[in-house]
C-alpha cells in the first residue's frame, strides 16, 4: 500500500497539485497536513514549498470568493441555512468585537472556519482590507500546516520508520470518520433547530446596523 501511494503521487503529481488546490479553496488542513508528511520522507517527488504555495492560492481564492457571495446575496442565503443561525451570529459578534484579529484567526476557529469569510462579507468591511489580512491570514495557515506536516513525517519517520504510512493512513481515517460526525450533527440540527428563525431575526438586525456603520466603499 505505501509503495501504491508512493508511485501514484509520483505519477500524478500536477494533478495532486491540483486536488489540493480544490481541497484547500473550501478548507484542506488534514490533506495539506498529511502530504506534507509523506514529502518528508523523499520517496514523494512533490516540493513542500509548491505544496505550501498551492495552498496559499487555494485557501486565498476560496474565501475571497465567499467573502464576495456573502456581500452580494448574504442576507437573503440566511435563510438557506437556519440551522446555522446561532453559529453564525457568534461569529459576527466576534468580528463585530475583534475584527482584526478575527480575520487573521478564523482559519483555526473549529465551527466558523468555512462560514466566517461569508459573515465578513456581510458586515461590510473593507474589500482591500479583507483582501491584505486574508492574504497574510493565508500564508500563516499554509506554512503552519504545510511545513507542520512535513515535520511530523520526518518526527514519525525517525521513530516509527517504515510504519509511518499506516499512522498517516489511520490520521486519514480519523478525520473522514470525525468529519462524518459532523456532518451527520450538522444534520440533526437542521431538523430540531426550533429557535433559528429569531435567531435569523436578530442576525439580519446586526448585520444591517454593522453595514450602515461602516465605513466601506
Amino acid at each position: 500500500m505505501e509503495q501504491w501511494i508512493i508511485d501514484t503521487a509520483n505519477h500524478y503529481g500536477p494533478l495532486v497539485y491540483l486536488l489540493i488546490l480544490g481541497f484547500t479553496f473550501f478548507e484542506g488542513e488534514t490533506i495539506v497536513l498529511l502530504t506534507g508528511a509523506l514529502i518528508s520522507g523523499g520517496d514523494v517527488k512533490l516540493s513542500v514549498t509548491s505544496l505550501m504555495l498551492i495552498s496559499v492560492l487555494g485557501s486565498f481564492g476560496g474565501d475571497q470568493t465567499w467573502f464576495y457571495i456573502g456581500r452580494r446575496y448574504g442576507t437573503p442565503l440566511l435563510e438557506r441555512w437556519p440551522s446555522m443561525a446561532t453559529k453564525m451570529q457568534w461569529a459576527f459578534r466576534l468580528l463585530h468585537k475583534h475584527e482584526n484579529m478575527f480575520i487573521l484567526s478564523f482559519r483555526f476557529i473549529y465551527g466558523v472556519r468555512n462560514i466566517s469569510p461569508f459573515i465578513i462579507g456581510m458586515s461590510g468591511i473593507s474589500r482591500r482590507k479583507f483582501a491584505i489580512l486574508n492574504l497574510i491570514a493565508a500564508v500563516v495557515w499554509a506554512n503552519t500546516f504545510a511545513w507542520g506536516g512535513y515535520f511530523i513525517g520526518r518526527a514519525l519517520e525517525m521513530y516509527l520508520g517504515e510504519s509511518k504510512i499506516y499512522v498517516l493512513v489511520g490520521l486519514v481515517v480519523i478525520a473522514l470518520i470525525i468529519a462524518l460526525v459532523n456532518w451527520l450533527r450538522q444534520r440533526n440540527k437542521e431538523r430540531n433547530a426550533a429557535k433559528a428563525p429569531n435567531c435569523l431575526d436578530e442576525l439580519r438586525r446586526e448585520v444591517e446596523t454593522c453595514r450602515q456603520q461602516s465605513d466601506d466603499r
